[in-house]
């Protein structure tokens, strides 16, 4: 597996574990809220990065996750909003 193919899955994983816990009662269980920080990861390096909002968290392991973190937590919501309905 390429080395940051590693780290963007692992970054989502960990973004995944913590927006489950931000948003209490909306979790939908370890696994899949695992796999919606790592889509999370992928909405917010898109959402934080160049060609669209352009906001830097830092580079490196730290900015990485809290944009991974905010697109987990913002997918969660969103997904929380769509099952109501």
């Amino acid at each position: 597996m390429e080395p940051n193919l590693f780290w963007f899955i692992s970054i989502g994983i960990v973004a995944g574990f913590l927006a489950g816990k931000l948003m209490k009662g909306k979790g939908y269980g370890i696994i899949i809220n695992l796999l919606i920080g790592v889509a999370g990861a992928l909405l917010g390096g898109w959402l934080f990065g160049p060609e669209s909002l352009d906001i830097d968290f830092g580079s490196g392991l730290i900015g990485s996750l809290i944009s991974a973190f905010i697109g987990a937590a913002i997918l969660l919501f969103v997904i929380g909003l769509v099952k109501k309905n």
